[in-house]
């Protein structure tokens, strides 16, 4: 049975979380433009073994918002999410959630171990000023009220085709990102530079994830995730890396859960 309720975040922010199952804590992070929804299959999966915690970070789905953003603020969310399942936790975080759990695993919050799957970052020399600028564009825009323009700055950023975009901004699912809009200024700001940071502050056990779905082609931020997630490998203490085969950035919960399990248990 999914519990659903709300946690009070320190500046007073409400975040919507559901509960399921019975064991260990274990808290879910999503990514970008998601309210909670794509980590809902894998906490189904989960709590078969665990206490799973999903949650809409701040200004998604039924979570609230401060007009003041700040990372330190959601590293205040996940902290009361943990608390509230029980006052330590295994975390994972997916995409750009898994940067938000590394500031958090920085930050002192109380994570027993953690697991990132596929974080954006880039390693690429010339990339720090390209983010910048993105960085500063989407922000701009989600400050105007134009979601419409976040949305495809984002989306232009990922090398998304041209009349993709159009086709997308016709489509019904376009008028579903919109309320999320804002919420890209927020990852871009848990990203930072678009490198990592502060990784020698992280002493967890920690599981560095890819998966290996591809293609000639792709675009850059999916050539980037590989080195990427090498150098976090790298950089913390007590790591591990691992890749799952046939998986692409929305990896297949049944694969990826038994894999989470192991660490979370071993």
């Amino acid at each position: 049975m999914t519990e659903v309720n709300h946690v009070i975040s320190r500046d007073g922010t409400k975040i919507a979380v559901t509960r399921e199952g019975v064991g260990p804590g274990v808290v879910l992070v999503g990514g970008g433009l998601d309210d909670g929804a794509e980590n809902a299959p894998l906490a189904a999966v989960l709590a078969e073994r665990f206490t799973v915690v999903n949650y809409a970070r701040r200004g998604r789905g039924g979570s609230s918002d401060s007009p003041l953003y700040a990372v330190e603020r959601e590293v205040e969310d996940l902290a009361a999410v943990i608390e509230a399942a029980g006052g330590a936790a295994h975390v994972f975080g997916m995409s750009s959630g898994g940067a938000l759990v590394l500031e958090a695993a920085a930050s002192g919050v109380p994570i027993i171990s953690l697991a990132v799957y596929e974080v954006p970052f880039d390693m690429g020399a010339d990339w720090p000023p390209l983010w910048r600028a993105y960085v500063e564009r989407v922000s701009l825009a989600v400050a105007e009220n134009r979601p419409d323009d976040a949305l495809e700055l984002f989306m232009r950023l990922a090398e998304t085709p041209a009349e993709e975009i159009v086709g997308l901004r016709a489509s019904p699912w376009w008028e579903s990102l919109l309320a999320l809009a804002p919420t890209l200024a927020h990852d871009a700001a848990c990203l930072g530079t678009g490198q990592p940071r502060r990784l020698a502050e992280i002493t967890q056990p920690a599981l560095v994830l890819t998966g290996d779905a591809r293609y000639p082609g792709s675009p850059r931020w999916i050539r980037a995730l590989d080195p990427a997630a090498d150098a976090l490998a790298s950089g913390i203490a007590s790591a591990r890396r691992g890749t799952l085969a046939g998986q692409s950035h929305t990896p297949d919960p049944g694969v990826l859960a038994p894999v989470l399990a192991d660490h979370f248990t071993s």
